[in-house]
């Protein structure tokens, strides 16, 4: 399956959030991955629901942004946030199913001391990610939009907020706005798709340079989407990307 198959799914939600609705209503402020990263008390099994209602709520603002419903989308979020910080989520368990909790928190990044979140690349037993285009069968909005995205040394880099897809040049495009050296909901950075890879389980897609390399590649210019007609603009930002590649990896990525 080439990359254009695998975003076609997007198509419909993604064409109604391109324009003048991308600068209002950012679902990365909602910080929700973040949190069930951060948060030992959301990857508590008798939490799970609600983690998946979460989800559910942010989806549903996503879809309100889409049709410009930006002062409903926010109050969603609003909601997200509070339900998140909420003292009441509750607490780890101390019953015979918390070592399955920790069983499955071992596979999820971990958090340094200071909040840096660490991943799980070199892990034994870890498995090999898998290129976009080669995926199938093919990724949901839902996995996409909102999913962490890590540098090739598994350093975070930030969430996936929006997506782009149908340029006339066959170029389609994930937003990724970053925690670390970018301000989140501000400002951005764009990758192209057919760069990225995702682990097998879904849940983390990564770019093919480290972080340390990241610094070159610069800022989405404007929050109005206007780059993308900025054939030139988009040019030099593609030609970094490749160049950041490892050599062994730039053949074949037309």
């Amino acid at each position: 399956m080439d990359c254009r198959t695998f975003v076609a799914t997007l198509s419909i939600l993604v064409a109604l959030g391109i324009g003048e609705a991308a600068a209002q209503c950012n679902i990365s402020d909602a910080k929700l991955e973040e949190a069930i990263l951060q948060k030992p008390e959301l990857r508590d099994r008798e939490n799970r629901q609600m983690v998946r209602d979460l989800r559910a709520l942010r989806d549903a603002a996503f879809i309100l942004w889409s049709y410009g419903r930006h002062d409903d989308c926010e109050r969603i979020l609003g909601n997200i946030r509070e339900l998140v910080a909420s003292p009441s989520m509750g607490q780890l368990g101390a019953n015979d199913e918390d070592e399955a909790d920790q069983q499955l928190a071992a596979g999820e990044p971990m958090v340094r001391e200071g909040g840096q979140v660490l991943g799980n690349r070199g892990a034994e037993g870890a498995l090999p990610l898998i290129d976009i285009n080669e995926l199938g069968p093919g990724l949901r909005a839902d996995e996409i939009l909102g999913a962490e995205v890590r540098s090739s040394d598994d350093k975070i880099i930030g969430e996936v907020r929006n997506v782009v897809i149908g340029t006339k040049d066959r170029w389609d495009y994930a937003v990724v706005a970053s925690g670390g050296f970018f301000t989140p909901g501000k400002d951005s950075i764009v990758v192209p798709l057919r760069y990225l890879r995702v682990n097998q389980e879904r849940s983390s897609f990564f770019l093919r340079i480290p972080e340390s390399e990241m610094r070159t590649v610069p800022l989405m210019p404007d929050q109005d989407y206007e780059w993308l007609s900025d054939e030139a603009w988009r040019a030099r930002n593609d030609a970094i990307f490749r160049s950041l590649m490892p050599v062994s990896e730039r053949f074949g990525v037309e």
